[in-house]
């Protein structure tokens, strides 16, 4: 899919347009063919800057050949899922082309609600023109959706820790290990956005201005809390899961020990019915007419003093 934007004046209006025109936004989102090769054929743009970001495994980086800047990154996303993998986060590239400082192009091969939010106005001072502040906006609003995605992790491992306490459910135990799986693509991510920031910091790879350095550095300090954050929710969940595992194995340990207790305080009067009904003479009680009541006192007697015993020794 593409569609192109573009914003008219200064005064910030902004519309979706039908044909390509200098100072445009053209937003592809998992683009055919067909889309490709217009782009490459009108604004000759690299048609490998156009397919790098739609690998999934595509690492953050900068690409400069030519006129043309290449700038990828990996913004976070929810994975839709069943319930058992609710909540599950991800990311996946996002690439950022400037052409001749003429076009301004975003491809990725889903549609993310960081750049919904530019498309919808909700961006202060945004303008398709200027390539550059679009890109740190971009960058910046990245950060913020990690800070805002990773709060919403922590608040969901809460919960199903709560849960876990009272019920010892697989479920919970999966929904724990979907949060860390996400947390795991996030501090990875975020390392390598932050190694991109600094390059653009530090390098002439696009031209900026002391109001964009200051976004830039905002951008920075944004990513680096949310590594910070990332690395020490996935540090405690961590912790948190092999706690549970501990508990759940010790439980288990409880249950055998009380099952093999019952079984063995039960097996004695199956013991002295089973000695006294053999059929052979001489049996005590065998001609006393409170045989039977006196055999099951004695039954009764050894298993409540084997159950006293083993209560004792704390086997039960």
């Amino acid at each position: 899919m593409m569609k192109i934007y573009k914003t008219a004046d200064e005064q910030g209006f902004f519309r979706e347009i039908s044909r390509i025109e200098k100072g445009c936004w053209i937003n592809l989102v998992a683009p055919n063919v067909q889309e490709i090769n217009t782009l490459c054929n009108s604004i000759g743009v690299r048609e490998d800057f156009l397919r790098y970001p739609l690998d999934q495994e595509e690492k953050a980086r900068i690409d400069v050949e030519d006129d043309q800047v290449l700038i990828i990154a990996d913004v976070p996303i929810i994975e839709s899922g069943d319930k058992e993998t609710e909540g599950l986060f991800s990311t996946m590239p996002l690439g950022m082309i400037v052409v001749k400082d003429d076009y301004f192009i975003t491809v990725c091969t889903k549609e993310n609600a960081i750049l919904e939010e530019f498309i919808n106005c909700k961006v202060k001072n945004f303008y398709t023109f200027k390539k550059t502040r679009f890109i740190l906006q971009i960058l910046f609003k990245m950060a913020t959706y990690y800070l805002t995605y990773l709060k919403y992790i922590n608040r969901e491992t809460d919960k199903a820790e709560n849960r876990l306490q009272k019920s010892m459910k697989n479920q919970e135990l999966i929904k724990l290990l979907s949060l860390e799986k996400s947390l795991v693509y996030f501090t990875t991510s975020l390392k390598s956005n932050e190694i991109v920031m600094e390059k653009l910091l530090r390098g002439n790879y696009i031209k900026m201005y002391e109001e964009d350095e200051d976004i830039l550095e905002d951008a920075i300090v944004e990513n680096k809390q949310a590594i910070e954050m990332g690395t020490i929710y996935r540090d405690i969940l961590s912790g948190t899961m092999d706690a549970y595992a501990s508990v759940i194995s010790n439980n288990l340990n409880i249950v055998m020990k009380f099952l093999a207790s019952i079984t063995i305080v039960l097996s004695i009067p199956t013991i002295v019915a089973s000695l006294w009904g053999m059929n052979v003479q001489g049996l005590p009680f065998a001609e006393n007419p409170y045989g039977f009541i006196i055999i099951l006192g004695i039954a009764v007697v050894i298993s409540v003093g084997a159950y006293v015993y083993m209560k004792k020794k704390d086997m039960l």
